[in-house]
């Protein structure tokens, strides 16, 4: 079913037709939500919108909409307010029937698109031989959260992980080990994903001060991409390790991947530079192959180059994205493709559209989406970093985050003087800490940095997992204290709407579906966070004004209800973060 703004914003654009004709079929009747609830529950602005095209006051206007409008099965009669607002406040009625028709529902009356896509969510990409590290966690979270999301909606998605898997950092650790530990290439296993990021460190150091090093290290790279057995084998033992690391952190994060790395584009380079040669878009400059680009100029005001082919015939990331997008739309299928990575990346993004776009290899039925994000800052404002300036291993920091929980749950059982098993507290440390860590992130506005707080976001107060999950747990918690399934409550018990806190947690377990119809669109995770956030606190509100166990019937019951439906919608935008609900704490 539609939700409620979309079912008003329908009748707004009826009523608009009516009044002024069908020149103004599809305006957009610039629905919000009220920002005070004394003015109703939703607010259109257009009358202002319109005043200068109609040549009348928008006050005028406002009511010539309304006396069109017809909304008498969902709302009291709307009202027109100061310079020409028109106020729609829902009726009791409506929401006791709109709040009866999901309760039986999992979706919670949440329907699919009627639009379904193929849609790409590229995201995480670490790179092999080294440690996933605190800047791996964004894109790793967002992505994930995004995919949920849009698989709910009902779109066919691919979640790609773009790992670093191919180049010159083989070459050098190959050339290196060869001399110091040639074993680790002939045999699995022989390191461990700490020994790779240590030998990767002093192949680095060696490559930069050594130039008969160098030479190696560039000679093993022309094996590895000639499929030398020895090379290869080499390569595909080193891969594998710390693909198997990686997994570890996947499972602990609860994140579901398929990998495509570098490499899988490499036998596609040449074709990508043949073609843009073809389309007559590329120039030899300085002995390089590249595309000028439109829009981006030096301090000079000359056009930028974007490098395609280097002067000594190898590839960079540019044309590994450029093959990666012709063979996602041509192959795959795409038909919105998101890059989720940091904002540092905004310009090369921008730089690779375009130049696909001028290729002719992304069509207007294809959406190239860059889903930018800000960093991760320690408590200092400087970026995260471990004290001794080193960056911060992800391992580290979700083992540290599920220890922290651990204790804070020691200390408040001791205080409590409840006794749990060891698998209880073991299960509500992790849920609980690697949830503070998602939630902590995705409740900031992706494009800003945020500053990361073990103490803040595994505090049982404000927008936090542990505060969410809490909420969750006191809704369990009425369903055993009255020993009641909610789920045998039946689809037929009736809900009553009496008391202001009834009715605003009612009208807010409503506006999920509008808040994932917005994510779809401009793929903002904290907007669901927001959500639920609201609705915990609103839950909270209800819970302490109305009694629930203790009331009689049939009040009781449709308290029961309530807690039952926000204990589902809890549950479900919790999924939908990734993030799992525990039945107690």
């Amino acid at each position: 079913m539609n939700s409620t703004q979309e079912q008003l914003k329908e009748k707004l654009q009826q009523a608009l037709v009516a009044a002024f004709g069908t020149d103004y079929a599809g305006t957009d009747p610039l629905l919000v939500t009220a920002s005070n609830p004394k003015f109703g529950d939703y607010q259109a602005n257009v009358a202002l919108s319109l005043a200068k095209r109609l040549g009348q006051q928008p006050r005028a206007i406002a009511q010539q909409i309304v006396d069109k409008l017809d909304v008498s099965e969902i709302c009291k009669a709307p009202e027109v307010a100061g310079p020409g607002f028109i106020n729609l406040k829902l009726k009791t009625e409506y929401l006791q029937a709109q709040l009866s028709a999901i309760q039986a529902d999992p979706r919670l009356g949440i329907g699919k698109t009627k639009t379904p896509k193929r849609e790409i969510v590229d995201f995480s990409s670490p790179n092999i031989a080294k440690e996933m590290h605190v800047g791996h966690l964004r894109s790793t979270i967002i992505g994930d959260c995004i995919a949920r999301i849009l698989e709910f909606r009902g779109h066919d998605v691919l979640r790609l992980n773009h790992v670093g898997d191919w180049g010159t950092q083989f070459g050098m650790l190959i050339a290196y080990l060869r001399e110091v530990y040639p074993q680790a290439l002939t045999t699995a296993n022989a390191l461990d994903i700490g020994d790779l990021v240590t030998f990767y460190r002093q192949a680095k150091a060696r490559f930069d001060a050594d130039e008969a090093f160098q030479q190696a290290a560039r000679q093993e790279v022309v094996r590895l991409q000639a499929g030398a057995e020895d090379t290869l084998h080499a390569w595909k033992l080193l891969v594998e390790q710390s693909r198997r690391e990686f997994q570890v952190i996947y499972d602990l994060l609860d994140v579901r991947l398929t990998e495509r790395g570098e490499s899988f584009y490499n036998p596609l380079l040449p074709k990508v530079v043949e073609d843009l040669e073809k389309a007559g878009l590329l120039v030899e400059d300085q002995g390089a192959k590249v595309v000028f680009l439109q829009g981006f100029t030096n301090k000079q005001g000359q056009p930028l180059p974007l490098i395609v082919q280097k002067s000594d015939g190898g590839y960079n990331y540019a044309t590994t994205d450029l093959a990666a997008i012709r063979y996602r739309i041509q192959q795959d299928r795409a038909q919105r493709i998101i890059y989720v990575t940091d904002a540092g990346q905004a310009n090369h993004f921008a730089a690779v559209f375009q130049v696909a776009r001028r290729a002719g290899w992304v069509g207007d039925d294809v959406e190239l989406v860059h889903v930018p994000f800000g960093l991760v800052l320690g408590e200092d404002g400087k970026k995260f970093k471990t004290r001794t300036g080193e960056t911060v291993r992800l391992r580290d920091l979700l083992d540290e985050a599920i220890a922290r929980a651990r204790t804070d749950l020691e200390m408040r059982l001791q205080a409590e003087g409840r006794q749990e098993t060891e698998q209880f507290k073991a299960h509500v440390a992790k849920v609980v800490g690697i949830s503070a860590v998602k939630y902590a992130d995705l409740s900031q506005n992706r494009t800003s940095d945020y500053v990361f707080s073990y103490d803040k976001m595994l505090s049982l107060k404000g927008n936090t997992a542990p505060y969410m999950l809490y909420a969750y747990v006191r809704t369990q918690g009425i369903s055993r204290e009255g020993n009641i399934d909610y789920e045998q409550l039946g689809a037929d018990a009736k809900i009553l709407l009496q008391e202001d806190t009834e009715l605003t947690l009612a009208k807010h377990l409503l506006q999920l579906e509008q808040v994932i119809a917005d994510i779809e669109q401009d793929l903002m995770p904290h907007r669901l966070c927001e959500y639920l956030y609201q609705l915990s606190d609103k839950f909270n509100q209800f819970y302490e004004n109305c009694p629930v166990l203790k009331s009689e019937e049939p009040v009781r019951t449709s308290r029961l209800v309530l807690c039952h439906l926000t204990a589902k919608t809890l549950k479900l935008g919790l999924s939908l973060l990734g993030i799992e609900v525990l039945e107690r704490m």
